[in-house]
């Protein structure tokens, strides 16, 4: 009888539910050549190795990929997801604003673990500029540059791109979670006042009623007021006999907001400024 010990050795841990290590990362302007992907700058989404790929494919994770990015060196957190797998072995790139917010330099050491978040149902953003206020819909222009994102973490200052102008928002809260996945959800957006916003000085009320009284005074001062002061056709044709003669009011004589305490229902007066009609008499020749 010979027996055979095949378990002696520990059997290494294949299958993971958590992919984490280390890479060097590199702002997205240092990946040059054929593999130049400028549009990185444009969203929330890294490139990694090849090698990372093939890890991820073993292990047992949900997708989409999402990861959580840590600089060990300021205890700084950001979430992310990934765009490609081309860049070179043990480095990974990074958006400019993704590297500032983590306090990262060129070839630091960041470490990558891949998370699952919640989905996104409230996010509140507030601009870093007032030059936000001069896009016509904010709303639609943020949904639109969300799409190259695929989480979002309380605290960070994103950057989006709209009309060749970078804005940059502070994301202020996130709700379930303070990170929280944006892929294929409905969220409800909400900003704050720009950073350095001053609302417009607004004048009195009292200083534009007088102002405006002023001026319709010298106006009715000047012109008077005439009432019925055109001239009137007949449908028949024939001119008219007396010509009306209007007699001006004194802008004095002009009362506002009085109410005709003489009122009767069912009655309604008609006021008219206008002189008696005076009669002709003619004159009769007696031959």
């Amino acid at each position: 009888m010979f027996s055979f010990n095949m378990f002696d050795h520990p059997i290494p841990r294949v299958f993971q539910n958590r992919f984490s290590t280390q890479y060097r990362c590199f702002s997205v302007s240092m990946l040059a050549g054929p593999n130049d992907r400028s549009d990185v700058e444009k969203g929330g989404k890294i490139i990694m190795p090849p090698s990372a790929l093939d890890q991820l494919s073993r292990l047992n994770i949900t997708y989409p990929m999402l990861f959580k990015l840590t600089n060990k060196n300021s205890d700084r957190v950001t979430h992310c997801g990934v765009l490609e797998f081309v860049a070179d072995e043990g480095i990974c790139y990074l958006p400019h604003w993704m590297m500032q917010n983590l306090l990262l330099e060129e070839g630091g050491l960041v470490q990558v673990e891949s998370v699952n978040l919640q989905v996104a149902t409230y996010s509140k953003f507030q601009p870093q500029s007032p030059d936000f206020l001069d896009i016509t819909n904010p709303k639609a222009v943020l949904e639109n540059a969300l799409r190259n994102f695929a989480c979002l973490t309380t605290g960070d200052v994103i950057a989006i791109n709209y009309n060749e102008k970078i804005y940059e928002l502070r994301v202020m809260e996130t709700k379930p979670d303070r990170a929280v996945s944006i892929i294929e959800c409905d969220m409800n957006v909400d900003f704050d006042a720009p950073l350095g916003y001053k609302e417009p000085e607004r004048q009195a009320q009292h200083e534009e009623s007088a102002e405006g009284e002023a001026e319709h005074s010298g106006y009715t001062g000047e012109l008077g007021f005439r009432a019925f002061s055109g001239s009137g056709n007949r449908l028949d044709g024939k001119k008219k006999g007396v010509e009306p003669s209007p007699s001006p009011v004194r802008p004095g004589d002009i009362k506002r907001g009085i109410p005709n305490y003489e009122f009767k229902l069912g009655k309604i007066t008609f006021i008219r400024n206008s002189r008696p009609l005076v009669k002709k008499v003619e004159e009769v020749s007696v031959s």
